[in-house]
């Protein structure tokens, strides 16, 4: 069986260069690969385009990038939390594709099943739809949208083996998986690492085949992006 470990994020990013197009797992802040945003600040690289659910916040995870000026194009589907990218957005500095939250995951999934493009009723008739090919199935109106794919797609997961087989923890999940089988390389940190055949294969959410290289990631902060408190009497 193929060992895909490779020692630290610098190693599993080697080939990562200017101008390419990214896919970063996560949610909010949960299920973001942090060791591989670090190593892309490290690296300077710029002109990225990033795929993504949203950007971070203005000092963590994406947001990051952001303040260094390393990304020139945002396809996501929620940025409401980043005071930067909004200020780059409005003075025409960042190039921003807002994509309805379903149609992202899907446009990520058909990327990874080799599906060119499919149709969504999501959008029609509003700007999402503009230039956009649309068709009539049973009396209801769809718009044509493309899958999406990466040099390099960025994922994290709670677990992962020797070999790239992936579970993936709680909603810490959330676009990791599509993601995972949508890139070129993929590149998957893990909290904890075990040899191959010691995972369930009944509990495997990302088999192996998609992993190109793997390895075990350090000093997780796991920030939680907005903290709700219960009052106490």
């Amino acid at each position: 069986m193929i060992n895909k470990v490779v020692s630290d994020a610098q190693t599993a990013l080697a080939g990562l260069t200017d101008g390419m197009t990214l896919m970063l797992g996560g949610f909010g802040l949960c299920g973001i690969p942090e060791n591989a945003i670090q190593e892309l600040l490290r690296l300077g690289v710029r002109d990225l385009t990033c795929i993504s659910n949203n950007a971070g916040v203005d000092d963590f995870g994406i947001g990051l990038l952001l303040q260094k000026r390393q990304v020139k194009k945002m396809i996501s589907s929620y940025v409401g939390e980043n005071a930067e990218f909004e200020r780059q957005l409005l003075a025409g500095e960042l190039e921003v594709e807002l994509i309805p939250q379903g149609t992202l995951a899907e446009r990520c999934r058909a990327g990874g099943a080799g599906i060119p493009a499919f149709y969504t009723p999501a959008g029609f008739g509003t700007e999402v739809g503009v230039g956009k090919e649309s068709r009539e199935f049973n009396g209801k109106m769809y718009l044509l949208e493309t899958a999406l794919r990466a040099d390099f797609a960025l994922v994290k997961a709670w677990k992962g083996d020797t070999a790239g087989n992936l579970i993936y923890k709680g909603t810490a999940r959330n676009f990791n998986p599509m993601m995972a089988t949508a890139g070129i390389i993929t590149v998957a940190e893990v909290e904890e690492l075990v040899p191959a055949g010691a995972l369930d294969p009944n509990q495997i959410h990302t088999p192996g085949i998609f992993v190109q290289r793997i390895f075990q990631g350090q000093h997780y902060e796991k920030r939680i992006e907005q903290r709700t408190l219960r009052a106490t009497n």
